[in-house]
């Protein structure tokens, strides 16, 4: 399987509003693959990572049998969204995007769909 992280990352960043983009592994915390900013990407690797196995372990203690899709945390001046990989284990996608320029429903259509041709 042919590695597209970065081709992956610069379709992220042609969506208005966006800022910056990580494919992350959250086992480990550690970024694949990194384009533009808006934040220290690296820090927010592994940050996200805590969430992503904090949602987790909450999940399994409520014996809930699903899988997270996505999770969005709105700040004052960015929505910061990440996605679950669903073919790729351990893996999701986090993107910085512009609250005041960008279309959260269409960050999240785009989103879903570069996830879909991920390919590690």
């Amino acid at each position: 399987m042919a590695n597209n992280i970065k081709e992956c990352l610069d379709e992220l960043l042609q969506v208005d509003g966006a800022l910056g983009a990580a494919v992350v592994d959250y086992k480990s915390g550690m970024a694949l693959g990194i384009a533009g900013g808006g934040v220290n990407l690296e820090v927010a690797a592994a940050g996200n990572s805590e969430v992503i196995r904090a949602k987790l372990k909450t999940m399994q203690g409520l014996g809930l049998q699903d899988r997270i899709e996505d999770i969005l945390i709105t700040l004052g001046k960015h929505y910061h969204l990440i996605r679950l990989s669903e073919k790729i284990q351990n893996i999701f996608i986090y993107f910085v995007l512009d609250k005041q320029k960008s279309n959260l429903a269409l960050a999240r259509h785009k989103l879903a769909e570069v996830e879909g041709k991920l390919q590690i």
